[in-house]
């Protein structure tokens, strides 16, 4: 159903008069005025919004870089390396090998945070799997009658529990007959399980052959994982 409005002259005129074609121009200012600042309100509504839902998702990588910097100082104040030094061979006696002694402070040796060596061993404070390593290089005279058949070295371990030494690596080398001025490095190294207050050391079968003259020859560490 159809609605017909009849216009009467009177309205027509004043329509089209300049003074409604003023008030005209002023309503739609007004109407401009009204839908910017509704405009302007949505924007600064949606600033906060925007702020928090990208904090949000910047969240989750920066707990990750969090994560790997305490994984990194972790690790790096866990640590120790110590070089072999000159030994005293009347450590050199009992029924068990010789144990190296070892410098961990001078040249590149030094121990992190509470990692620390006493007594010829790397004393562990932090109950936590760690990797160790070790490596003895061997060397011998020309004389073949005072050369081996064959060179041993043990990373071994020692608990308050239990004193007796463990045996944690163990690397044996047999020698050939046919060397003269001969040179034998044994490396050990693997992830083990260990608890605070156990004590790492390093033995060998014979302490005279150990070459102590370079650091890069001789050396042994341990740091957590």
């Amino acid at each position: 159903m159809e609605c017909a409005v009849e216009i009467t002259p009177e309205a027509a005129a004043a329509a089209t008069s300049p003074g409604s074609g003023m008030h005209l121009r002023k309503d739609l200012r007004r109407i401009r005025c009204a839908v910017l600042l509704c405009l302007l309100s949505v924007l600064v509504l949606m600033l906060p919004t925007a702020y928090l839902l990208f904090g949000h998702l910047r969240t989750p990588s920066s707990c990750a870089s969090q994560v790997t910097e305490d994984k990194g100082s972790h690790f790096l104040k866990q640590r120790a390396v110590a070089a072999v030094k000159r030994q005293d061979l009347s450590s050199a006696v009992g029924s068990h090998l010789p144990i190296l002694q070892w410098e961990d402070k001078r040249g590149l040796a030094f121990t992190k945070n509470n990692l620390s060596y006493s007594s010829n061993a790397l004393v562990i404070p932090v109950s936590g799997d760690y990797y160790v390593y070790a490596q003895v290089t061997f060397r011998g005279p020309i004389e073949s009658t005072s050369r081996p058949s064959s060179v041993t070295e043990i990373i071994t371990k020692v608990t308050d529990s239990y004193p007796e030494p463990t045996q944690l690596l163990t690397g044996t080398k047999t020698l050939s007959e046919n060397w003269n001025g001969w040179f034998q490095p044994i490396y050990l190294g693997a992830v083990v399980s260990l608890e605070v207050g156990d004590k790492l050391m390093v033995n060998v079968s014979d302490i005279k052959l150990v070459d102590y003259t370079k650091e890069h020859k001789t050396f042994f560490g341990a740091f957590l994982l």
